[in-house]
């Protein structure tokens, strides 16, 4: 029974879903999801979700599980991505976690212990609507005051993170942070994590062209469709690339100035990954800026890495 697991993270746009399907093509696997939105349904072009052209075959599990109007946690995907490796594992299959969503990746791998007290949908959907009228400033600034403890470890863009801690003391009365989760160093699996990474002015050039690329394809009418289903206040309708665009369906910005703040917002989120993989996962970085002209050269270093230094070992 193979329990082994490969991990693929880095920032958006840097190319970790081509890297997954073709390390899954090589070693006859599958990939397993780790991006906190490719679960929605109908969240297609926005959140760069693998194509069945892109796939090439290769089987990809937690994708496109919940509608848009459903709550998902980490401790949800915790125990869906179990689940997979458990039965990937029974059918001797190496499973490759692909994504950007660092606590949900390290939370499958590790001991995570997460608190299921404070779920209040209804009080959700009021901090989702306060966010719409004052910004996700003032939101924050809310957290500061009753859990400053938890909001020197939350950063202030990681709006779902904002909305649990204020949850959690909204429902319980006691700080998320006396809540937190607790996990233990030792990981539940022999896992190996491949990082991606690119030299900066290169990585912020493809997130803008990839931007441009999504509107051209179609990312105006998904996200504009999710809107008019009364979605616009849900944690799905938060993820960068869907977020940006309800100001200009509200009439309150321009086209241009949507466009221009998801590309800001993209460029400023690859950026936190990048901190937070380096911070909080033992990776072993590899440089994609010269896969942008050869890809091949590139995914052929990666696998016999991967292969002499974890699957034969």
């Amino acid at each position: 029974m193979n329990r082994k697991i490969i991990v693929i993270v880095g920032p958006t746009a840097v190319g970790k879903t081509k890297l997954g399907v073709e390390l899954a093509k090589r070693f006859s696997s599958e990939v397993i999801n780790g991006d906190a939105f490719q679960i929605y349904r109908g969240m297609d072009i926005g959140t760069a979700k693998v194509t069945i052209e892109e796939a090439e075959g290769i089987p990809h599990h937690l994708i496109d599980i919940c509608d848009p109007n459903e709550d998902y946690s980490a401790a949800d995907y915790q125990r869906d991505a179990r689940l997979v490796i458990q039965e990937m594992a029974n059918e001797d299959k190496l499973p490759i976690v692909v994504g950007g969503t660092g606590l949900y990746i390290k939370a499958a791998l590790f001991n995570y212990q997460f608190s299921s007290s404070g779920s209040n949908p209804d009080y959700r959907r009021q901090l989702v609507a306060f966010v719409k009228e004052h910004g996700e400033q003032e939101l924050y600034e809310r957290l500061k005051k009753v859990d400053p403890v938890a909001a020197q470890r939350i950063h202030p863009n990681n709006l779902v993170r904002v909305m649990r801690a204020l949850e959690v003391y909204h429902e319980t009365g006691q700080p998320f942070s006396a809540h937190a989760q607790h996990e233990t160093e030792q990981s539940l699996y022999p896992f190996l994590c491949v990082g991606l990474t690119m030299e900066r002015s290169r990585l912020y050039s493809r997130i803008n062209q990839r931007v441009d690329q999504m509107i051209s394809d179609g990312l105006l009418d998904e996200a504009e469709s999710l809107y008019r289903l009364g979605y616009q206040k849900t944690q799905a309708m938060q993820a960068i690339g869907y977020k940006e665009f309800i100001p200009y369906f509200n009439g309150s910005v321009s086209l241009e100035e949507a466009v221009d703040q998801l590309k800001k917002n993209s460029r400023h989120y690859a950026k936190r990954q990048l901190t937070w993989f380096r911070r909080q996962m033992p990776v072993h970085w590899f440089d994609m800026t010269e896969a942008i002209e050869d890809f091949p050269s590139k995914a052929d270093e990666i696998y016999h890495f991967v292969e002499k230094s974890f699957i034969t070992k």
